[in-house]
């Protein structure tokens, strides 16, 4: 085997169009484009999802669906998260301080995840029912403002 004998297996490759040749060659004149309008013309199409004037699909339809504000700075927090803290009060600038929470937010709510092992006051954020029991249950209290 040489390389300079290798080539494609035949008809593999297909030869480009040679357009706008002659009328003898199939794609004269119009260059296969057809006759007339606007995708015969030069710099003639139009933007994805055009129809030709009409109110378009994505227009007639409602807008669905939302997307809130407010969950973008609001974190939640597992038990099992908790017990990896050192302060014995748990509020907003403890999680900070832990890099349990990024700096933006604003607001946290602690979720029943896993299990908490020891003792802790929740101070200033939002408990759910089932981590209010576990925290309770643990021996600590959750202290609301």
């Amino acid at each position: 085997m040489r390389l300079n004998l290798i080539k494609p297996h035949a008809d593999s490759k297909k030869e480009a169009k040679r357009v706008g040749r002659g009328l003898g060659s199939g794609t004269g004149v119009t260059c296969g484009r057809g006759t007339k309008g606007q995708k015969s013309r030069s710099g003639g199409y139009h933007k994805v999802g055009f129809e030709g004037g009409q109110m378009p699909l994505q227009r007639r339809l409602p807008k669905v669906g939302f997307h809130s504000r407010i969950g973008k700075l609001t974190a939640e927090i597992r038990l099992h998260e908790l017990a990896g803290i050192d302060a014995e009060t748990i509020d907003l600038d403890a999680l900070k301080q832990a890099n349990l929470v990024s700096k933006d937010i604003i607001r946290a709510r602690i979720i029943a995840k896993g299990s908490l092992g020891k003792k802790v006051i929740v101070k200033g954020l939002k408990v759910t029912k089932g981590a209010r029991a576990a925290i309770e249950a643990a021996g600590g209290k959750v202290i609301e403002e």
